[in-house]
């Protein structure tokens, strides 16, 4: 029996993409295809969105009034499944990002942006929009968490389709104050702690976590910690509540895209056996960021500069990595004093530190394809997809043991080591005596090319493809419809 799945999300690539929330959205359908599941997705239309699939794509719904607004819904392809695109410009079409102004500050109205999408989404799946069926909606982060609630408190007219909630980051919660409640069409009874009522305002993740039919984070360790104070960000206790219905599902990566055998941003394509090619990736690095040219190890970062992150920490250890031997290549935007902080850094080592301020996805790649080492010194990680991005291309991940870092990595100890195994590095507690110790482990391991080339190997050949992440959700799927 050919399950019907309805993906809500903000953003899906290759159309819309902040970060790897739209890698796992688009990927989702191609993943579970194999499994007879079709994911159709639903995404708000935003101007990149709407160029995309062109004034062509036909209009196949009117809301005259959907939470105080009027939209259309349109109909495309994302790839080879099947795409639905709210149009509402009132909403969408304006200068900025997805979810900030051009200076940086939430957009005053996401409270409705976001409502209009979930509710959306809960029509489609409750009978409120004709020649639509479905047997599932999956909601990913707080941004489309209201649809359970919806279905739960005010569904469609027809037939309710059981509902999931995938946590991307438990951090963005999607708060809003509770004046906009009379707004959202919800019944008084849906005002509680048990409904949408979070510590005096609209919760939108916790509502969604509340009511869904099932719960999942992107990685069995971080599924575990957010049952905890210091990872919960305050839902800790709603998770512990509905522990029997939280799971987690590692994410994948799409090997169409990230290849190191066929990719277009690496001057020198390889494979596992013939890694030696990758000496060129490494002088483009050089020559595109103004390193010098030796044998030392380049270490990139690729992320958001931010607490989070860990880039707090990491840039204090700079000096250290440079008086270690290293370099360090920087690509990244996020916090302005961090911004500076890695500008100046860059300033105090020219040739042996570089910072390229904002994000270009040619150029990760050209990183994870030139570069050593990746350092991910995260605070919390729900799961993380550069590392998988840099185990495929050869690119040693040093990480935090947190989340999908924990999940994904095998550290470089002792018995790692004797048993051929290991991939990576990790290492507790984000201080700076703890990135020293593990850059300071890992120069020594670069030392050994014959543990480094084991260590590049095993990354390589390791499947993190969605192929395992797709049959996992297929099991959830079918196991919150009763196996159908």
């Amino acid at each position: 029996m050919t399950l019907s799945v309805l993906s809500v999300a903000s953003e899906a690539f290759p159309l819309i993409k902040t970060g790897g929330l739209a890698d796992v959205v688009g990927a989702l359908p191609e993943a579970l295809a194999p499994h007879d599941i079709a994911v159709t997705t639903l995404i708000p239309g935003f101007p990149k969105v709407m160029r995309a699939i062109g004034e062509d794509a036909p209009r196949v719904h009117h809301w005259t009034h959907i939470i105080g607004t009027e939209a259309w819904l349109r109909e495309a392809m994302i790839g080879t499944h099947r795409l639905l695109v709210i149009e509402a410009p009132q909403l969408w079409e304006r200068e900025g990002l997805p979810y900030v102004d051009t200076a940086g500050n939430d957009w005053h109205d996401n409270w409705r942006r976001f409502a209009v999408l979930a509710r959306a989404g809960a029509d489609l799946a409750s009978g409120a929009v004709p020649g639509y069926d479905f047997d599932l909606l999956h909601a990913h982060d707080w941004q489309a968490a209201l649809a359970p609630a919806f279905l739960h408190y005010a569904p469609g007219p027809g037939p309710v389709a059981k509902s999931i909630v995938t946590i991307h980051n438990i951090a963005f919660q999607g708060s809003f104050a509770a004046h906009h409640f009379p707004d959202l069409g919800l019944p008084p009874e849906a005002w509680s702690v048990e409904g949408v009522e979070y510590y005096g305002q609209i919760g939108y993740l916790k509502a969604g976590l509340r009511t869904a039919d099932a719960i999942t984070t992107v990685s069995p360790t971080y599924a575990e910690e957010i049952h905890r104070a210091q990872y919960g960000m305050g839902l800790e206790g709603l998770i512990a509540a509905r522990a029997e219905c939280v799971s987690g599902i590692v994410n994948g990566i799409d090997p169409a895209i990230w290849s190191p055998t066929a990719d277009a941003a690496l001057p020198a394509p390889f494979t596992v056996d013939t890694l030696d090619d990758r000496i060129a990736n490494k002088r483009a690095v050089e020559q595109a960021f103004g390193l010098e040219q030796d044998d030392s190890p380049i270490f990139t970062v690729i992320s958001r500069l931010t607490w989070q992150k860990g880039m707090d920490v990491l840039v204090e250890v700079i000096d250290d990595l440079v008086a270690l031997g290293g370099q360090l290549v920087v690509l990244g935007t996020g916090d302005p004093a961090l911004e500076i902080a890695f500008a100046t850094a860059a300033l105090r080592h020219p040739g042996r530190v570089a910072v390229r301020i904002g994000y270009d996805e040619p150029v990760s790649h050209l990183l994870q394809g030139g570069c050593d080492a990746i350092v991910i010194p995260s605070r919390f990680e729900p799961c993380g997809l550069t590392q998988l991005y840099a185990l495929a291309y050869g690119c040693v991940p040093v990480v935090a043991r947190t989340g999908g870092l924990a999940d994904t990595i095998i550290d470089a100890n002792e018995a790692a080591l004797a048993m051929g195994v290991p991939t990576g590095l990790q290492f507790d507690n984000v201080t700076t005596n703890n990135i020293v110790a593990v850059l300071r482990r890992t120069m020594r391991l670069y030392a050994d090319q014959d543990q480094w080339r084991t260590m590049q190997v095993n990354g390589m050949n390791a499947d993190y493809s969605w192929h395992h992440s797709g049959r996992h959700y297929a099991e959830l799927y079918r196991s919150v419809l009763g196996n159908p």
